[in-house]
C-alpha cells in the first residue's frame, strides 16, 4: 500500500494513535482529513502539518450520525475522494459491578461500534462503485475475553472485530481492503487513566510505525506487541474455569 498522495481520513485524530498516525502519514506524503470532537487540538496539528502536505480538519462527534454524514460530504468536496479511512475513535470506561452504568455502556458502544459503522456506511457507496478503497478499524487485543471491569470496552471491541471480519469477506470481490488493527497497551490519554500495571506498554510512535508497516504489507490483521498477542490467544483458548481463576485475581498496581 502506497500512502503518497492518498487521501486518508482519520477519526479521533486529536490525540493518541490518531494524532501520531497523522504526523507519520504527512511525512509519507498522504493528504489528510482529520476529525475529532476537539477542534482546538486539531487546529494546532493542522498548522504543524500544512507545510508538509494538504491537511484539513473537521469537527465531528462520531456518535452523531448527522455530523458524520455532514463531515464526510465536506471531505469529498475538499479532497474529491477518500482512499483510506482509519476509524480510530475510541473510548474506554471502567465498568465495575458496584457502580454499573448503562450510560457508560451507551457511550462506549456509540463511539467504538456505531461511530465506525456510521463512517463505513458513508464510505461504501463510493468504494463499491469504484471497486477500490481501504477501511482500517482500530480494535484491541482485549476483544477476546470478558476481562473484569472492562466488559463494555471488551465487548465493543469484539463487536467491531466481528463487523470488520464480516465486511472483509464480503468486500473482497469489490477490491476493497478491510484491515483490523489490534493493539495491546499503548501510552495514550485513555490508558493514562488505568490504575493497574500494563504489560509491554508501548509508545504511540512505536504503535504508529507497526500499524503503517502492516498497512504497507497489506496485512488483514495487525496485532502487536507480539508478547501480548500470544498471551491474548492463549487466554482465548483457555478453559473457562482457568480463565476465571486467573482473571479474578486483582492486577498489580502500576505504582
Amino acid at each position: 500500500m502506497d500512502f503518497k498522495n492518498s487521501v486518508v481520513l482519520i477519526t479521533g485524530a486529536s490525540s493518541g494513535i490518531g494524532y501520531q498516525l497523522a504526523k507519520d502519514l504527512a511525512n509519507e506524503g498522504a493528504q489528510l482529513a482529520l476529525l475529532s470532537r476537539r477542534t482546538d487540538l486539531l487546529v494546532s496539528l493542522t498548522e504543524k502539518l500544512t507545510s508538509i502536505t494538504k491537511v484539513k480538519y473537521y469537527k465531528c462527534d462520531v456518535t452523531l450520525k448527522n455530523e458524520v454524514a455532514e463531515s464526510f460530504s465536506q471531505i469529498k468536496k475538499d479532497f474529491g475522494k477518500v482512499d483510506i479511512a482509519i476509524l480510530n475513535s475510541g473510548v474506554g470506561y471502567t465498568s465495575s459491578a458496584l457502580n454499573y452504568s448503562s450510560m457508560e455502556a451507551e457511550k462506549t458502544f456509540n463511539t467504538n461500534v456505531l461511530g465506525a459503522i456510521y463512517f463505513i456506511e458513508q464510505l461504501l457507496h463510493d468504494f463499491i462503485s469504484e471497486k477500490r478503497g481501504v477501511i482500517v478499524g482500530i480494535s484491541s487485543l482485549g476483544d477476546g475475553k470478558g476481562f473484569p471491569k472492562s466488559g463494555f470496552y471488551s465487548a465493543s471491541k469484539a463487536a467491531l472485530t466481528i463487523i470488520l471480519e464480516s465486511l472483509r469477506i464480503e468486500l473482497k470481490k469489490y477490491n476493497i481492503k478491510v484491515i483490523t488493527v489490534k493493539p495491546g497497551f499503548i501510552k495514550t490519554p485513555m490508558t493514562d487513566k488505568n490504575n493497574f500495571k500494563m504489560p509491554y506498554l508501548m509508545s504511540v510512535e512505536e504503535g504508529s510505525k507497526i500499524i503503517l508497516d502492516g498497512l504497507r504489507k497489506d496485512k488483514r490483521i495487525i496485532e502487536f506487541p507480539w508478547q501480548t498477542t500470544i498471551g491474548a490467544k492463549i487466554l482465548r483458548m483457555m478453559p473457562t474455569k482457568w480463565f476465571e481463576a486467573i482473571a479474578s485475581k486483582e492486577p498489580p498496581s502500576k505504582q
